[in-house]
C-alpha cells in the first residue's frame, strides 16, 4: 500500500460512497474501485461491504480507517513541520465542541486563530460529548473540549474549569434561592437522555440521595429544555451560564443547589501518544488561553477555575 491508496480508501469509507468520494478527490469512479480491489487483494481480506445504498467498512476496513488516519496525520505533520519551520504554523486543525461550550468558545477561538495564525484552517465540529469523544479516538478531530475526561490510553485530559449547575423553574415560580437536591424528589423534570453527560451526572447525584429523577420529558436540546421549563412542563438542571439570558428576561427562575452544590468539569482533551503539528499545538494553547479569558471577563459565568493534568 502507498499513501495515495490510503487517502483514496479513507475518502471512500468516510463518504460511504465511491461516487461521492470520486467527486471529492477528483478521481474517476472506476479508478477508485480498482484501487480498493487491489488493496483487498494485497491484504487478502474484504475492506468494504458494497450495497445499493453505498459502501460500509468491514471490521478489517474499520481497523484500516483508524490506522490510515494516524499514518496520514503523521505524514501531514512531517510535511507541515518541514514546510513551516521558519514561518507561522499552517494547516487544518479540527476541534470538537459540545453545543453549550461551542456557544461560548467557538467565536472567540475563531477570531483569535484568524488574527494570530491566519495560515491555520480551523474546523469546528459540534455534537454531543459522547460522539465527539469517539471522533477523537478515531482521529476525526484533533482536540476537543468535553464534559468528561478521556480514559483511553494515549489521550490526555486537562481540567480547565468547573461550572455550577442550577435548578431551573418557570419564570413566575416563587422558588427558593437555594435548595437541596432532594427537594426534586417526585417532581416532574425535563432532562436530556442518558446519552448526554449532564443526564448521567444528574442521575448519579440523585442516586446518592436515594432516588431517581421523575423524568416527564427527555430531549437532547438545551434550547428546548429551557422552552419546556418556561411553559411549565417540569423543572430541570442546567449550567448557570446557559440560562443567564432567560433569567435576566424573567422567563426562567433558578435555585442554587445547597453546598457542596452540583458542579461539572470542562476538559481539554487531545491525543498524547504522538507529536502534534505546530498548528495543533498553537490551537491547543490558544484554546486554553481563550477559556481563561472567558472566565476572567465573566462570559463563562458561575465557574471555578482549575488547572490539573490527568
Amino acid at each position: 500500500m502507498d499513501f495515495r491508496q490510503l487517502r483514496y480508501f479513507l475518502a471512500i469509507a468516510e463518504a460511504g460512497s465511491i461516487t461521492r468520494a470520486a467527486e471529492h478527490v477528483g478521481v474517476a469512479q472506476p479508478a477508485l474501485s480498482l484501487h480498493i480491489k487491489t488493496m483487498e487483494e494485497e491484504l487478502g481480506t474484504q475492506l468494504l461491504i458494497r450495497s445499493k445504498s453505498g459502501v460500509a467498512p468491514t471490521e478489517a476496513g474499520q481497523l484500516l480507517m483508524q490506522r490510515a488516519r494516524a499514518i496520514l496525520d503523521d505524514l501531514a505533520r512531517t510535511e507541515d513541520d518541514i514546510r513551516t519551520l521558519d514561518s507561522d504554523p499552517m494547516g487544518e486543525v479540527r476541534i470538537g465542541l459540545p453545543g453549550t461550550i461551542s456557544n461560548i468558545v467557538a467565536m472567540p477561538l475563531i477570531k483569535a486563530v484568524h488574527t494570530r495564525y491566519p495560515r491555520i484552517r480551523l474546523n469546528i465540529a459540534e455534537a454531543m460529548s459522547g460522539f465527539i469523544a469517539g471522533w477523537l479516538e478515531e482521529g476525526v478531530v484533533d482536540l476537543a473540549v468535553l464534559y468528561e475526561p478521556s480514559r483511553s490510553q494515549g489521550i490526555a485530559s486537562t481540567l480547565l474549569l468547573e461550572e455550577e449547575l442550577v435548578v431551573l423553574w418557570p419564570g413566575e415560580t416563587d422558588c427558593l434561592a437555594e435548595m437541596g437536591l432532594s427537594g426534586l424528589r417526585d417532581l416532574p423534570m425535563v432532562l436530556p437522555s442518558r446519552a448526554h453527560g449532564l443526564r448521567l451526572l444528574v442521575d448519579r447525584a440523585c442516586a446518592t440521595l436515594g432516588f431517581s429523577p421523575n423524568v416527564a420529558l427527555e430531549i437532547d436540546s438545551y434550547a428546548n429544555i429551557k422552552r419546556l421549563v418556561a411553559e411549565g412542563f417540569g423543572a430541570s438542571i442546567l449550567p448557570t451560564h446557559a440560562v443567564l439570558p432567560e433569567t435576566h428576561a424573567g422567563t426562567l427562575a433558578i435555585s442554587h443547589i445547597a453546598p457542596p452544590g452540583l458542579w461539572r468539569g470542562a476538559w481539554l482533551v487531545h491525543p498524547s501518544g504522538r507529536p502534534a503539528t505546530r498548528a495543533k499545538e498553537a490551537v491547543l494553547s490558544l484554546t486554553t488561553e481563550i477559556v481563561r479569558s472567558l472566565i476572567a471577563d465573566g462570559t463563562w459565568a458561575a465557574v471555578r477555575s482549575t488547572q490539573s493534568d490527568l
